[in-house]
């Protein structure tokens, strides 16, 4: 039955309470530890019951409770302090502010699928919508201009339950935009801002929401209004669900929706941050709206556009990329390739690996690579893993070269540690901590905490994921129908001094999340031990349409039902941001064991360390970089086997024999006084370590100096004079183009025959024909290094080589080879397009090499 018509009720708020809204909607509450404690002390069933959500705690106070609160001094008193605190952070100076005052005009969009903020907004599922989510709170921190796009789902991702045998179940929860920080975003008149796109079947309308987060706001479009048909409202349903179709509407919604949402907005950005390829559509949109403002051609707006684009790529398998059939593509786009200018093919060309394969697929990786001058992985391991598996766009370059870097990535500090922590930091280390996350000389203090008093911390933390974890068990077994006297059984379920390993992700296979029940056997001798216990706290959720992750979860949970570990495994269903903050602020070691090379970062290890947990982990992303034996344990040494039956056979032993040798009898090296203090060691020197390097403070100031920056500077450079250098750059690039298949080197050589001795440098000389070219088109370079025993170049490096003169309409150019080692050294030749407005020399994926 539908309503004959209906209203939003807000909350009625005393006068003097009323600065509690404007806390509740922006999200800077959830990183200040008074403004939580506040929204808890006004109801606290209310808190818990609203699942932390402070504008539905608001909403569901009676007003006669709303007039008693009014009259508590010690409130008011409360209130108006972190009114003030948050009144300092919204207008105070910020590092962007102090350190860039001149810039104007500035702004970038961060264009995610998922952004997780906090519990009470599930519109994300994992780590990418969580990394999306600490990536815009330090870019609030640091006050750089700056806005996030995404989708308002109705139903978010899901509710994860098992039943009585094990097996995931999903419930699909509406979301009530109406108590949550969400403000419509309206036109001048006061109307509802909707922005349009044409599909094939008629006109896509997406209302315009805003969350405020800190200093940025978080930008959401929503299809589940009444002027779309059923079909079309459905599209910003859930998150990942639905088939390819579902995923492409999506994802042009996200990328040509949400720029058409910051235009209308009157917020057109300078730099356009892709986070994963979901978002790549963003570039053909931006392309379209510079042709239609500048009246330019599609390649002189594509060389603008691309210069102020970032994309980064989280995915290191190939089968994760988004791929989309060429009859889906041009079905969806039949009115766009013609407005561009371009051909189906040319269309279709720009997501293909091989533009001349009719029958591939268009990938939206491709299309990211090729329209944005700034591409990243997110860990060094990872980048490796990338530049492979892309390597076939830059065909002629050695792997090193393929134009993607890396980031590692990070978490914002204030979202994940504990408020006991916090309160220790500031003791300890200074209240300056907060806003000089990156700093070593601060993070060294950690040292001068006093081991009993970091330790009484962790073991406060470790009692309330105990307690936690009992209530959620008891809660799960009381859904299912378990008699009451089973459920009383729970209260022995886990002990709150027994040393506590946490494991928590997606339930993907590669991950392996049963990899430690491998041999049950041991396990059970290891967790039962009377004089030295172990217990296991796991949560995670497979994919709907993941069997295979089903069935690990199932057979874990088998295996925590056995008598004799019934109380020391727990799962804990529903993992979400809640559930990720007590586990990581509360267990003593954290469990992370993918199959190496597949983790593309992980950033759970991360809020484990900064509560003072020590990782056990594979060497795969993050951990590659960060792990040596003072600050954790590493499973393996990075060997990567191609029987993967063989590969967990070893790691998982790797895991027993580090728990019984080195791990658990650690932890259980106590002094009279009870205190771990070698373990304490460890846990202050990860801290002290890790803390610096591992947050989205750093990360964010990287992206800012490697790719935003850069990425700002050449994108106002080349737009000056109504892009007049973009279209310059242009014009240069097809001349390339066309004449590209006339350059050659057709001779190669030096004077000089050796052997030579270190220090001996001799001069090469290299003749090349350039066709209709000149010697300022190109870049003629050395490329040498050490010989290996398949007689190719490794670690080789490129020197540039000078042009000397014409020669029978030939070019000769000439440049000088050191040797500085000894060995088998050996060189080639090769020709590269060159401009100073190039955004890379790989920008043209053209190079000619020397034949052998």
């Amino acid at each position: 039955m539908r309503p004959v018509k209906s209203f939003v009720v807000k909350a009625s708020i005393p006068e003097v309470l009323e600065p509690l809204r404007e806390i509740a909607n922006n999200l800077w509450w959830y990183c200040d530890t008074n403004a939580i404690k506040l929204f808890y002390r006004l109801d606290r069933s209310l808190w818990e019951e609203k699942y932390h959500n402070p504008v539905h705690v608001l909403g569901s106070i009676s007003q006669e409770q709303f007039e008693l609160l009014a009259q508590d001094e010690g409130i008011q008193a409360e209130l108006e302090r972190i009114k003030k605190d948050f009144d300092n952070y919204m207008n105070g100076p910020t590092w962007f502010s102090k350190n860039f005052p001149e810039t104007a005009e500035f702004l970038i969009a961060y264009f995610s699928l998922e952004f997780g903020l906090s519990e009470s907004i599930p519109i994300y599922s994992g780590g990418l919508g969580v990394l999306a989510g600490d990536h815009l709170k330090s870019a609030s921190d640091l006050g750089i201009p700056f806005t996030g796009v995404g989708l308002l789902y109705q139903e978010g991702y899901f509710n994860q339950y098992l039943n009585n045998d094990g097996w995931q179940g999903e419930i699909h929860t509406d979301n009530d935009f109406h108590n949550m920080p969400l403000t419509p975003v309206c036109e001048k008149n006061g109307d509802d801002l909707i922005v349009e796109l044409d599909f094939p079947d008629g006109t896509l309308k997406a209302k315009v929401w805003k969350i405020q987060v800190g200093r940025a706001p978080l930008i959401l479009l929503d299809t589940n209004i009444p002027d779309n048909p059923e079909g079309y409202r459905a599209i910003t349903s859930s998150l990942y669900g639905g088939d390819n179709e579902m995923r492409l509407k999506q994802e042009m919604l996200l990328g040509i929706g949400g720029l058409r949402a910051l235009n209308a907005m009157d917020m057109l950005p300078t730099v356009c941050h892709m986070n994963e390829g979901h978002a790549a559509f963003l570039a053909i949109e931006r392309i379209r709206m510079v042709m239609e403002k500048n009246g330019v051609t599609f390649d002189e707006a594509f060389e603008l556009t691309s210069a102020g684009n970032v994309f980064t790529t989280h995915t290191p398998v190939p089968a994760g990329h988004d791929r989309f059939s060429p009859e889906l593509m041009l079905r969806y786009f039949e009115h766009d390739y013609p407005e561009l200018g371009l051909t189906p093919e040319e269309f279709l060309s720009l997501g293909r690996l091989n533009p001349s394969d009719t029958k591939e697929t268009f990938c939206m990786t491709v299309l990211a690579l090729k329209c944005a001058d700034h591409s990243n992985a997110v860990s060094r391991l990872h980048m490796h893993v990338s530049r492979n598996m892309w390597k076939d766009l830059w065909t002629g370059f050695p792997v090193d070269e393929v134009p993607i870097h890396h980031v590692t990535n990070g978490i914002h500090v204030l979202s994940w540690v504990s408020q006991d922590m916090i309160g220790l930091f500031d003791r300890y280390i200074g209240p300056k901590w907060r806003n000089e996350l990156s700093n070593e000389d601060i993070w060294s203090r950690v040292m001068d905490i006093p081991d009993e008093e970091i330790w009484r911390t962790h073991e406060r933390r470790r009692e309330w994921l105990v307690t936690f974890a009992r209530k959620r068990l008891q809660f799960q077994l009381h859904r299912r129908g378990v008699p009451d006297s089973e459920i009383h059984k729970t209260l022995g379920t886990l002990n709150s001094n027994a040393l506590t390993i946490g494991f928590a992700r997606r339930f993907a296979t590669y991950k392996r999340a049963d990899l430690i029940f491998s041999d049950i056997d041991r396990l059970s001798k290891i967790l039962t031990n009377p004089d030295m216990p172990v217990q296991l706290i796991i949560a995670g959720k497979a994919h709907p349409r993941d069997n295979e992750g089903k069935k690990i979860i199932r057979r874990i949970t088998h295996f925590a039902r056995r008598p004799e570990l019934r109380n020391h495994i727990v799962f804990i269903e529903d993992y979400d941001i809640c559930v990720a903050s007590y586990l990581v602020q509360g267990v003593d070691v954290w469990l992370n064991n993918p199959r190496r090379p597949l983790e593309a970062s992980g950033t759970s290890g991360m809020k484990a360390a900064v509560n003072g947990a020590l990782n056990l982990s594979v060497l795969d992303g993050w951990w590659d970089e960060a792990y040596s034996p003072e600050v954790g344990w590493a499973i393996g040494s990075g060997e990567v086997y191609d029987d993967q039956a063989y590969q967990d056979t070893v790691e998982s032993n790797a895991i027993y024999d580090i728990l019984e040798k080195d791990l658990v009898p650690l932890y259980y090296d106590v002094g009279t006084d009870g205190i771990p203090r070698k373990w304490i060691e460890k846990m202050k020197t990860a801290m002290s370590r890790l803390l610096p390097i591992f947050n989205t403070d750093r990360m964010v100031h990287q992206y800012f100096d490697k790719h935003y920056k850069p990425a700002m500077e050449r994108f106002n450079a080349l737009n000056v004079d109504n892009a007049k250098r973009a279209s310059e750059l242009a014009l240069w690039k097809q001349k390339i183009r066309k004449n590209w298949v006339d350059v050659k080197i057709k001779k190669v050589e030096t004077d000089e025959t050796g052997p030579f001795e270190v220090g001996v440098t001799i001069a090469v000389r290299a003749v090349v024909s350039l066709g209709n070219l000149l010697p300022e088109d190109v870049a003629v370079e050395l490329y040498t290094g050490m010989v290996d025993a398949k007689d190719s170049l490794i670690d080789a490096k490129p020197i540039q080589m000078s042009y000397n003169c014409e020669k029978k309409k030939d070019f000769v150019f000439e440049g000088s080879l050191p040797f500085t080692k000894s060995g088998k050294i050996g060189y080639s030749v090769r020709v590269l397009p060159s401009n100073p407005d190039m955004a890379t020399y790989q920008d043209l994926m053209l190079v000619e090499w020397a034949s052998q």
